[in-house]
């Protein structure tokens, strides 16, 4: 392959758009200025509709002497394709181009995907210099949207990790991308109805094992401290003076509750879910009710810590001791009960959604430079 290259496709409402491509991708970037195209937003080149003339012919003649390759995608623009899809997704959906002119962009966007699936192995052995995004405007659920590899017409769409919980690079329970056809009302069933699903089952399931690492590390932390309470001696039997014993609460106060934020976090949206009296253990509601006050307990001392008012550590750390010892002891409740709850299924689309072709209807961050 060329050390840089120009992809041309078609869009409908700009005409021919080009992108830059390949480890060289400037020499691309210096043909288009100088035939004439203009660069959006995105990092998409449009050949504007002014009348300068500039054709096709006259940006590979320019490209050539900039040691730059043009190719003609068989495809429509990316661009038209991803926002047909969003227009029809149920909810609030945005579509925008991701440009990955250089390799090395691609492989910074490997770890942010989530996917155990076709989407991420493509992204980790297949060229793919553009894509798309797809973000749910209310709950924040952000989907790639890519060409499929070797194929003339199919797509995939997988997911970015979910905000909190990035850490999921390789996780062999993450969901599986899906292929969807060049059609908006068929590619939109096969995401609505099978893909999101399984997306926020998935979440669901890796946040109630964040809490539960958390509680489990929280708990372990707590049995060492409490055996240098008593014994009054560090683990490997050193005498322990009055004052390392402060600190060493200090410290493990500190620990927990840096450690705890991730229950903070996720646990709200957990305990909407359940619902106790319809699992086996009904009378699990009293548990969860107080289970939520801590929580907002820290929440609410959180925001004063974050908001700036004035907090002596030693203030701090009593405030959030019994919030965190609430949930080391009824903890395994919460979780049992979020291991049978269900995350709250998304509108369903029709059946009937319209086959129309995506093309022809009306995380990183994107490096474009």
């Amino acid at each position: 392959m060329a050390e840089a290259q120009i992809i041309l496709s078609h869009s409908r409402e700009s005409g021919i758009v080009a992108i830059a491509s390949g480890e060289q991708y400037p020499w691309a970037h210096t043909a288009l200025v100088e035939s004439g195209f203009r660069r959006d937003d995105e990092g998409v080149y449009h050949l504007p509709a002014d009348g300068t003339g500039t054709t096709v012919v006259d940006l590979v003649k320019c490209a050539k002497r900039h040691r730059t390759s043009v190719h003609t995608s068989s495809r429509r623009f990316i661009g038209d394709v991803a926002r047909d899809l969003a227009r029809h997704l149920p909810g609030q959906w945005h579509a925008s181009v991701e440009i990955y002119s250089h390799p090395a962009w691609q492989e910074d966007l490997v770890p942010w995907i989530w996917d155990s699936g076709e989407l991420g192995r493509a992204l980790q052995s297949e060229r793919i210099p553009y894509a798309a995004t797809l973000t749910d405007m209310v709950q924040g659920t952000m989907l790639l949207f890519v060409e499929r590899p070797g194929r003339q017409l199919d797509y995939l769409v997988g997911a970015f990790a979910p905000e909190g919980l990035e850490e999921g690079y390789g996780d062999p329970h993450a969901p599986r991308s899906v292929v969807v056809p060049p059609f908006a009302g068929r590619a939109a069933q096969a995401v609505a109805d099978r893909y999101l699903p399984s997306y926020e089952q998935a979440v669901h399931a890796r946040r109630t094992a964040a809490i539960a690492a958390v509680l489990g590390g929280i708990r372990s932390e707590h049995d060492t401290w409490q055996s240098m309470v008593a014994s009054g001696r560090y683990s490997d039997a050193t005498p322990l003076s009055a004052a390392a014993l402060g600190s060493a609460t200090d410290e493990f106060l500190d620990h927990a509750w840096r450690r705890f934020l991730t229950v903070v976090d996720h646990a709200p949206t957990l305990i909407d879910r359940c619902r106790p009296a319809s699992s086996p253990w009904p009378d699990d509601a009293t548990t969860l009710s107080r289970l939520a006050g801590a929580v907002r307990d820290a929440e609410t001392l959180l925001d004063d810590v974050v908001q700036g008012s004035p907090l002596a550590p030693q203030e701090r750390r009593a405030r959030t001791w019994p919030a965190i010892e609430t949930w080391l002891t009824d903890g395994e409740i919460f979780l049992r009960q979020a291991r049978v709850s269900t995350p709250h299924r998304r509108p369903a689309l029709p059946v009937a959604a319209p086959s129309r072709p995506l093309a022809t209807a009306a995380r990183p961050a994107q490096r474009s430079h």
